[in-house]
């Protein structure tokens, strides 16, 4: 049997398996990337876009650490928009189409041309798994790979399913093939596997619309990009997208057809996106709405297809056109690419520690929908972590972790691993309970200092944050300290913005607060405003105006990072503590929590079993002292 050695090898080629590789490589590791298929590398087999609610956040901190994403939907972009800019800077997020074709031949040849970094064709089947330590991989041809670490991203491909009304097959997205060896591997040691289910609308041709039926969607000018690195002014929008809705007769076309539907007719096991349901489970779930908005989005710049976002379903063919059809502008729609619903494989992520390494075997990472989630966004994120943090203890260094505290990434961390998963997981906004501070706009202040160690910090990222800090200091600083008496150029200002004139002198940085008032308003009151870079601006503009929110959760998180500190001794058989309750028992040894607060957010844990390990701890502590 052949065999080589690498130190890190990574399954898949992914969102999540192209950010763990690259980080790997870059990190001094001699890494394999092994894909299914060569043509498949950074596919995006439904949405062509990155970003969006909550996961905009994901690919700026992506960035923040230095990974790819956000560089490369920054290089192949066709239309770029700031998502709910209606509310408050917390919820701001960025999303932008890709050209799909472009993104994918972006960031393989990131991966092609990456020192350190092999990319190949074949299939993973088998773990090499020692006294609980993983050895390598054997792939479907027989050869054995050994290494000192390996990712696990596997995508949607294990054991994957395609369904379309009544027909299915055992195939993976847009006519690729499925993994069907890795998971009875996966099995064998003691992974519990689940079947969690997603989908795809159709993919039509736009020659075949009447876009005079609906209506234009614009990109933002100015543009912001994702990566900290960008230069905004080099970034144009290249195309326009559509808004249109289901009407009526979509919605009777679809119930009169329901006993088709997969979902209903019970040939689908595995679980849905709660918050990416089909069409037909909208028109179900949502009865009283009389029509649903559809977007219609290109696919890319050299292509004919056109993606029809919020009409996924896994109904018949002939369904599925007659469905279509009823929407204004599709009358005459022709379908290139049908909707379908997708099976399978994933694992349970609370087998995994707060680095994304299985519990029970050392040296195997799992990152992406392997772990339970959808979306790219959150793939990218974790295979990148994930990535990191095999790479760290290759080289025999501390693990970078990420928290609720500091980052959307360890909020989503600590969602999978602490609370687990029975549904595919997306990350969302309302997720993060510091989310004021975990702002798009700061995450390269919260992150990259941290990610300095890795090594994937470039000079040039680390002198534009500090330049972004200094720029920050000095204009809170100069706001909170400088006076300005009324004036009649202000008071019309402030008039014309609906604010109240001013009637005393009164410091920036309360004129700032004012809701309408922005930081280039204030030079009509001040000539020697500093002229601050666009970044820095923002920031201070941001700090001051919601300052008294900023610093309650400043201290909401000082309470959290308290509770973090308070470690929970590894070696703790909480089955043999039998003042906590039986459920919390079972719960807290099959999660290992490292920390008292960890304990505290399993779902089954009770204040009063927090109580009890406190009392232990303390009676631990009490007695290692009198030793």
């Amino acid at each position: 049997m052949a065999f080589e050695y690498f130190d890190l090898v990574v399954v898949g080629a992914g969102h999540a398996g192209c950010e763990a590789a690259l980080a790997g490589a870059r990190m001094g590791l001699k890494t394999l990337l092994l894909t299914l298929n060569l043509d498949a590398v950074a596919l995006m087999p439904c949405n062509p876009a990155i970003g969006g609610t909550a996961k905009g956040h994901l690919v700026r901190e992506v960035d923040a650490l230095g990974g790819e994403m956000g560089r490369a939907i920054d290089d192949t972009f066709i239309q770029s928009r700031m998502l709910n800019t209606g509310k408050g800077p917390a919820v701001y997020s960025l999303r932008a189409q890709a050209d799909k074709n472009n993104y994918k031949k972006r960031m393989r040849d990131a991966v092609e041309n990456q020192e350190n970094l092999i990319l190949r064709q074949g299939e993973v089947t088998e773990l090499i798994v020692e006294n609980g330590c993983l050895k390598g991989v054997k792939t479907a041809t027989g050869s054995a790979i050994y290494c000192q670490k390996a990712v696990l991203c596997t995508g949607v491909y294990l054991k994957s399913r395609i369904i379309i009304g009544q027909h299915s097959w055992e195939g993976g997205p847009q006519g690729l093939v499925a993994a069907t060896g890795l998971t009875k591997s996966l099995m064998d040691n003691g992974f519990e596997i689940r079947r969690f289910k997603t989908g795809t609308p159709a993919r039509v041709d736009v020659r075949t619309l009447d876009f005079s039926k609906m209506t234009p969607q614009y990109g933002d000018d100015p543009i912001v990009p994702f990566s900290f690195l960008t230069d905004a002014k080099a970034l144009t929008n290249k195309s326009i997208c559509y808004l249109t809705y289901t009407t009526e007769k979509t919605h009777e076309i679809i119930k009169r057809n329901l006993h088709l539907s997969p979902m209903y007719s019970g040939s689908i096991k595995g679980t849905g996106a709660r918050y990416c349901p089909s069409i037909e489970d909208k028109v179900v779930r949502f009865a009283d709405k009389e029509r649903h908005p559809l977007f219609l989005e290109p696919e890319g710049l050299d292509t004919i297809e056109w993606y029809v976002q919020g009409m996924s379903s896994s109904l018949p063919e002939e369904v599925q056109r007659e469905m279509y059809h009823s929407v204004p502008g599709m009358e005459n729609a022709e379908l290139m690419r049908l909707a379908y619903a997708i099976e399978y494989d994933c694992i349970d992520p609370m087998l995994l520690t707060c680095h994304f390494e299985a519990r029970h075997i050392r040296g195997l990472y799992c990152a992406g929908q392997i772990n339970g989630t959808s979306g790219y966004e959150e793939a990218a994120a974790q295979g990148l972590y994930a990535g990191i943090n095999a790479a760290l203890s290759v080289r025999g260094e501390e693990p970078l972790t990420l928290n609720r505290a500091n980052s959307y990434i360890g909020v989503m961390i600590d969602d999978l691993t602490t609370k687990g998963t029975d549904e595919p997981y997306r990350m969302m906004t309302s997720r993060a309970e510091y989310r004021l501070l975990l702002r798009q706009d700061n995450a390269d202040i919260r992150l990259t200092e941290m990610g300095i160690r890795t090594g994937l910090i470039s000079e040039e990222r680390h002198n534009k944050l500090i330049k972004k800090i200094e720029g920050l200091k000095q204009g809170v600083e100069y706001l909170r300290g400088k006076w300005v008496p009324p004036t009649e150029k202000m008071n019309a200002l402030l008039k014309e913005k609906g604010e109240t004139p001013m009637n005393a002198s009164a410091r920036l940085s309360d004129l700032i607060k004012r809701p309408n008032l922005t930081y280039e308003d204030l030079r009509v009151a001040d000539e020697a405003l500093p002229n601050l870079p666009d970044d820095a601006r923002e920031q201070t503009e941001i700090e001051i105006k919601y300052e008294g929110y900023i610093e309650r959760q400043h201290s909401e998180t000082r309470k959290f990072l308290r509770e973090e500190q308070m470690a929970l001794p590894e070696d703790i058989d909480y089955m043999a503590i039998d003042t906590l309750r039986i459920e919390a028992r079972q719960k807290l040894n099959k999660v290992k929590p490292k920390s008292l607060g960890q304990a505290s957010r399993i779902p089954g844990v009770s204040p009063g079993d927090i109580t009890v390990l406190m009392i232990l701890m303390e009676k631990r502590r009490r007695e290692a002292k009198n030793a």
